[in-house]
């Protein structure tokens, strides 16, 4: 039976449209159903946030020719500060004792949404937007899948679905796929603040018994304020004034950067760890935040993602290649176990940082200050946990190696 598209990616985020983009060129027959319209995503608060790019996922991006437009919009993290409130225990990460340009960059979702989305609408993909997935089944040689657009229904069958449509994925409830939920009892607050002293390109990351801060410089003098409290905290200090905010926040981080100015509105976000139980089914697969969420901490949620998206793509490339079933059983086994080592390894560091160092027993205090105080003085254990945050310790992609 021939199908209408080969692929069909169910979400035009950063994920779906990626995703898209590093198969553009295959003569895979493409389409993305994506349920906000442009103007929607462009004006929703999600695309102010900062996002942390390690030195991994900026070589993904550059594959896929997407970096080389968006760097001027980026700025480089060339140290990485580790500290612990209260506690003697710090780290100090380099790109120059590394002998990189830099350990990562920090850019605002909305600088690379924009530009993927124009690559995408340039390219030879059918966009059908807005569109929701409302219901899918599967058969021996493709899948079906029903799209509501405002009052009309549209049937439109694949190869191949790909679920990339965010954290309420209703590819994943569709497809019945249950999810682990670690409630942390913790909300994020993320602001931007300007300070009086240079960051000099230092990302700050600061351990406290309520929850890390994090300070990501976007320019000379300003930073983003990713600022994890328990939800009791965050409510209050949401709730206060922003002067008072801005005093807890000055108590909270020291005077490293000087007094810090908020530039930006204050925001909340509830915080949990969340998995799927699996990320394949009958020629369907989940990828990104359909599959995982991921505490803020490390800064690897969309890192994370973006290796799904990369590795996928080679998958499906090789696949195509050899004129074999894209969306055949097998394929997606062996897509999901070469995941399963990279998730297991992101989300139990992830999970274990967050246990850590959100505590004050004096015992585990003590265990973690003298494990950062060691980390700084061995340099064999500095190079390899710096390349772990960089991005570069597990498999390195070959997407546009040959193109």
């Amino acid at each position: 039976m021939q199908q209408d598209y080969d692929l069909l990616i169910a979400g035009g985020g950063l994920a779906g449209n990626c995703l898209a983009l590093a198969l553009k060129d295959t003569g895979l027959r493409i389409a993305i159903a994506e349920a906000s319209t442009h103007e929607q995503l462009q004006t929703s608060p999600a695309g102010d946030r900062a996002l942390a790019l390690a030195a991994g996922t900026v070589n993904m991006l550059e594959a896929l020719g997407i970096w080389q437009n968006i760097s001027y919009a980026a700025t480089a993290i060339k140290q990485i500060h580790i500290s612990d409130r209260g506690h003697f225990g710090k780290t100090r990460l380099s790109a120059q004792k590394e002998k990189v340009t830099a350990l990562g960059y920090v850019i605002t979702a909305r600088d690379i949404e924009t530009h993927v989305f124009n690559l995408v609408k340039d390219a030879s993909i059918q966009l059908i937007c807005p569109a929701r997935v409302v219901g899918l089944m599967a058969g021996d040689d493709g899948v079906n899948v029903s799209l509501k657009q405002g009052n009309e229904a549209l049937n439109i069958s694949a190869k191949l679905l790909v679920g990339a449509d965010g954290g309420l994925s209703s590819v994943r409830k569709l497809l019945d796929i249950a999810q682990h939920v670690t409630e942390y009892g913790q909300t994020a607050l993320v602001t931007t603040i300007k300070s009086s002293a240079p960051n000099k390109n230092t990302a700050f990351e600061r351990f406290t018994a309520s929850g890390p801060l994090a300070l990501l410089p976007i320019a000379k003098n300003h930073c983003a304020v990713v600022w994890t409290r328990t939800s009791e905290d965050a409510n209050a200090l949401m709730s206060g004034s922003e002067a008072d905010f801005l005093e807890e926040l000055q108590q909270c981080f020291g005077y490293k950067l000087g007094r810090l100015g908020l530039t930006a509105p204050r925001r909340a976000f509830p915080l949990s760890l969340i998995r799927a139980d699996k990320m394949i089914a009958d020629r369907a697969v989940i990828i990104g935040n359909a599959v995982h969420q991921l505490h803020p901490v490390a800064g690897q949620g969309f890192n994370l993602g973006l290796r799904d998206v990369v590795r996928l793509a080679e998958m499906l490339i090789k696949q195509h290649e050899q004129n074999k079933d894209i969306g055949a059983a097998d394929f997606l086994k062996d897509y999901a176990l070469s995941r399963k080592k990279d998730h297991d390894r992101t989300i139990g560091f992830t999970d274990a940082v967050v246990k850590i160092f959100s505590n004050d027993w004096l015992a585990l205090a003590v265990a973690r200050n003298i494990g950062l105080t060691l980390l700084d003085h061995v340099p064999v254990a500095k190079t390899l946990f710096t390349r772990h945050a960089m991005g570069l310790a597990g498999h390195i992609s070959r997407l546009g190696s040959s193109r």
